[in-house]
């Protein structure tokens, strides 16, 4: 009876970790999700991407303090939305911005001239969020109930704030795929993906279509700023390295430039970090970037990604 007893347990812990793996996946996927789509356009790995979602979390920190946090549940669930439609917004704005007055002028530079840039601007990202939140953590005021929709006797925990993080992060990324797929703007940025100079010849506004590109991207990282904070309420001005790294391993896992690819890289690597945590802590980072250097080694392109001939 132990032995059964001992089995059951360790498999209620298993399946916890998967749920969880899971939800952090798809944390991960709205940032990956962001550094796909800039990189498969202009090329460019935007390593600011991931203080742009540091600055998104203490903008939605900035508004639920602001409005002291409403006590009823209909004053929180209005908060929420608020922070869910302002957030998104707020990143997008960031991102044009930068776009716009760094990116843009250094389009024909050589890519280290752009890639130097954007560490450039990541530092200027994290010295704003330190500015804005301080060196210590702030606690995100919970806004909506961390209860349990499992039954209680299962021994699962699959909260509901895990149901509004997956319930918030599927939708946002069916609707980009449908986007990219079937939308005017959507063919433009992947003509601009495959030849921007035969694009821009068959009359497609390049600059206007890769600004669009950095809107919606700053959009996701905005999405997953809400999310994230709903899920781990703790926030500090580093915070968009690490998740930032952890993203950009998930785009480069799942094939860097493809949609689905960076939600299945960010799933995985979800999954490897919560079972990595599961056995030590102090090995689920390692765990991650392993990944990282042996897909670069074996498979550069990503699981669902293409090699493509270099155009000279």
């Amino acid at each position: 009876m132990a032995t059964v007893l001992l089995a059951d347990s360790t498999w209620v812990l298993f399946v916890n970790i998967c749920l969880n793996g899971l939800t952090t996946g798809f944390l991960y996927a709205l940032i990956a999700l962001g550094y796909t789509m800039v990189y498969g356009i202009v090329e460019l790995i935007n390593f600011a991407h991931g203080d742009l979602f540091m600055l998104g979390c203490f903008f939605a920190w900035s508004l639920v303090s602001a409005a002291a946090v409403a006590t009823g549940s209909t004053g929180a669930l209005l908060l929420l939305l608020a922070i869910l439609l302002l957030t998104p917004l707020f990143c997008a704005a960031i991102n044009w911005s930068v776009d716009r007055v760094i990116y843009r002028p250094r389009r024909s530079a050589p890519k280290l001239n752009l890639l130097v840039s954007a560490i450039g601007v990541s530092f200027i990202f994290m010295n704003i969020g330190q500015l804005w939140g301080g060196a210590q953590d702030l606690d995100f005021p919970r806004l909506v109930e961390d209860r349990n929709l499992l039954p209680a006797d299962s021994g699962l925990q699959f909260s509901l704030i895990d149901a509004i993080v997956i319930s918030v992060t599927v939708p946002t990324m069916i609707g980009l795929a449908i986007f990219v797929k079937l939308t005017p703007l959507g063919k433009a940025m992947r003509a601009v993906a495959q030849n921007p100079m035969a694009a821009q010849l068959m009359g497609i506004n390049t600059n206007r279509v890769i600004s669009a590109t950095f809107l919606i991207g700053g959009a996701l990282a905005g999405v997953g700023s809400v999310v994230y904070v709903l899920k781990i309420p703790t926030i500090n001005w580093a915070m968009g390295f690490q998740n930032g790294l952890y993203a950009f391993t998930s785009a480069v896992l799942g094939g860097i430039g493809n949609i689905p690819g960076a939600v299945l890289g960010a799933i995985l690597i979800g999954m490897v970090y919560s079972l990595g945590s599961w056995y030590d802590a102090r090995w689920a980072t390692t765990l991650v970037f392993l990944i990282l250097i042996v897909i670069l080694v074996f498979r550069p392109a990503g699981i669902l990604g293409t090699h493509t001939r270099e155009k000279v």
